[in-house]
């Protein structure tokens, strides 16, 4: 692979992305956290927003979680945000604020897994190391020809390969490469939408010489998941100044240490579930919506009760 044109490519386009300024170990890790499950647009509008509040390992860990996890608003999968909170009270209290400087150090970190271990060495320190994700592993895949399943078993052949030097092995600017390749994965060499004509290498790229860019990674045969309906009744109460009663969700539950409006089940096909106390009501509702969630379709249906009303309601959640 033409490195050095990936690289230069990947600097002429995407070097101003706010985390890759002002580089340090613990940017790094807030940005790879966020970057997980998400686009780079996201992100974009909450990386700084995020620093400003806490701009360095002490603040973030010394806060309380639910601070950490209402800055982290508008980046969804608030797991993410915990977990990014537990690794920098375990970096800062455990490891007295000294980041690990090994992979195998930093899979201890609660949190802390293959990518992130690998995103910290190779990006954070510039040392050799490479971040697998999904986007390494389709370019990477096409490139060198690499026939197996996308997920677990093509991730460890790839890093079996680079640890031995099958590929990239005269490389050493390591977080040039690495971000480079993730950059050339989000644009030219997406799942579904690819380039190959403007791609910048794709001189000797094992899948577009063959036309065989369509079928490599090898995908996994989808099982169709059932999905289930569930109805919920979602109750807005306001008291004499007009506050709104609001409800903590607890540990176990979805959208755990988060805020919400008092929520029961109407109706749910799965027997079950135990998110939500159960509250049958003949009442029409003001206004209904549908969302989803893991495996459940969903219908919220949304009523305005007094406090006498609500304090009648099943439940002890409120």
């Amino acid at each position: 692979m033409d490195t050095e044109a990936l690289i230069s490519w990947s600097l002429e386009n995407y070097q101003s992305l706010p985390w890759r300024r002002e580089r340090s170990l613990y940017r790094t890790l807030v940005s790879e956290f966020m970057l997980q499950q998400t686009t780079v647009g996201t992100v974009l509008n909450r990386f700084e927003g995020f620093l400003r509040k806490f701009p360095d390992l002490e603040s973030l860990a010394m806060e309380e979680q639910a601070e950490v996890v209402k800055a982290w608003e508008g980046l969804g999968y608030y797991r993410r945000a915990r977990n990014l909170h537990k690794a920098a009270q375990y970096i800062y209290k455990d490891l007295r604020g000294e980041f690990p400087l090994s992979i195998e150090a930093l899979l201890k970190i609660p949190g802390v897994g293959d990518y992130t271990a690998s995103s910290i060495i190779g990006i954070g320190k510039n040392e050799r190391a490479i971040a697998v994700d999904a986007n390494l592993e389709r370019v990477i895949a096409r490139y060198f020809g690499i026939y197996l399943e996308k997920g677990v078993k093509l991730q460890k052949e790839i890093r079996h390969r680079f640890k031995n030097n099958e590929i990239f092995q005269s490389e050493k600017r390591y977080r040039l490469l690495n971000e480079a390749l993730m950059d050339l994965g989000r644009t030219y060499c997406q799942a579904r939408k690819i380039n190959c004509l403007t791609c910048p290498v794709k001189k000797d790229c094992y899948a577009f010489e063959r036309k065989k860019t369509a079928s490599l990674p090898k995908l996994k045969e989808s099982k169709k998941k059932e999905k289930l309906d569930l109805v919920l009744n979602r109750v807005i109460c306001t008291n004499a100044q007009e506050q709104v009663l609001i409800i903590k969700r607890e540990k176990g539950f979805w959208l755990e240490g988060q805020y919400e409006l008092p929520t029961f089940i109407e109706k749910s096909d799965d027997e079950q579930l135990n998110q939500y106390p159960k509250w049958e009501t003949k009442k029409e509702p003001e206004a209904d919506y549908k969302t989803s969630i893991t495996k459940y379709r969903i219908i919220n249906r949304v009523f305005i009760l007094s406090e006498k009303e609500v304090e009648s309601l099943p439940g002890n959640h409120y």
